[in-house]
């Protein structure tokens, strides 16, 4: 068996100060009591790594649906502007009578 507990061989890093500081704290007892603590506290600090990475997941998810929207919004507004510079063309063209057959987006109860 080796002489540090398997659970103090775990980057320090990654966990919070608490857990580590708990991890010292077992660290330190005596054999049998360490042995008998051990096995939870590998338990915590899987448990502590895995919501970390999750987060971790979680908040680059996010980033890339922040990101997704600017481009949504981006083409929106230049779906829009041709729209728009469509429509100015017919009126010009004397064909203002077509523009009425299509729908704008009120019809679909997109907001400008």
């Amino acid at each position: 068996m080796s002489a540090l507990p398997r659970s103090e061989a775990v980057n320090t890093n990654e966990l919070p100060a608490d857990i580590s500081e708990l991890n010292a704290i077992i660290g330190a007892l005596p054999p049998e009591q360490r042995h008998q603590i051990e096995p939870v506290l590998a338990r915590v600090i899987d448990s502590t790594k895995r919501r970390r990475r999750i987060l971790s997941l979680v908040q680059d998810a996010l980033s890339q649906l922040r990101l997704d929207m600017k481009y949504l919004v981006f083409d929106l507004e230049a779906t829009r502007r041709e729209r728009d510079e469509y429509r100015q063309r017919l009126k010009q063209h004397g064909d203002a009578g077509e523009t009425e057959t299509y729908r704008d987006d009120e019809d679909f109860g997109v907001e400008e």
